[in-house]
């Protein structure tokens, strides 16, 4: 346990900012996945038209520093060479 207050303050804040991060992770992970049941499904044009929402949630990720750009990069690389396979 932190013994300092400035410690104790860090504690708070890493606390805070571990469960924004997971919430955002979570999020990605959802749209990710709910894109990829709809190109499974053949639902080409409704999987296109969320793929704007992934690639937000991605890149706010990324600048924020809950993944590394280079993560964000492949995940949207993936998906949209998915759909464009799947046309």
């Amino acid at each position: 346990m932190p013994i300092t207050k400035s410690a104790k303050k860090a504690l708070r804040q890493s606390q805070r900012r571990r469960v924004r991060n997971i919430q955002r992770k979570k999020k990605i992970k959802d749209l990710i996945k709910e894109v990829r049941n709809l190109v499974a499904q053949k639902k080409i044009t409704e999987a296109q038209k969320l793929l704007p929402q992934v690639y937000k949630a991605l890149d706010k990720a990324a600048r924020v520093g809950t993944i590394k750009k280079n993560t964000a990069s492949r995940k949207k690389s993936c998906l949209s060479k998915l759909l464009k396979l799947s046309d």
